[in-house]
C-alpha cells in the first residue's frame, strides 16, 4: 500500500505551520495503522524533504510528537506493514478526540 499520495502530500500544511492553532482545532489530516496493533499515527504536518510527520501517536501512550514515514513504510510485523486508512477524512482534533 502507499502510504503517501500526492493528493495528501499537496494537502499537508509544512512544519511548523499549525503552531499557533490550539490543539482541538489542528486538523489531522491522514491515518495510519498497524492491523495488528492498537498504534495509530495522524498526520497533521508534513516536510517533503524530510519525509517526516508532525503529528499524534496513539501507542503505549497518547502524544503529540513526530514520526517518520520511511520508518513506518519500514515496519513489518508477522508479514503485515502500516496501512493509511482509505476512509478517514480530514478532521479537528476534537471532533475525533473531543
Amino acid at each position: 500500500m502507499q502510504l503517501m499520495t500526492k493528493e495528501i502530500e499537496s494537502r499537508m500544511p509544512k512544519f511548523y505551520a499549525t503552531e499557533d492553532i490550539p490543539t482541538e482545532e489542528k486538523v489531522l489530516q491522514v491515518k495510519f495503522f498497524h492491523p495488528m496493533s492498537n498504534w495509530t499515527w495522524y498526520g497533521v504536518e508534513y516536510d517533503q524533504k524530510t519525509r517526516t510527520f508532525f503529528g499524534y501517536v496513539q501507542g503505549f501512550e497518547n502524544e503529540w510528537g513526530y514520526f517518520s514515514l520511511d520508518e513506518l513504510e519500514s515496519v513489518k510485523v508477522h508479514g503485515l506493514g502500516i496501512e493509511r486508512d482509505l476512509y478517514f477524512e480530514p478532521q479537528k482534533f476534537s471532533h475525533l478526540f473531543g
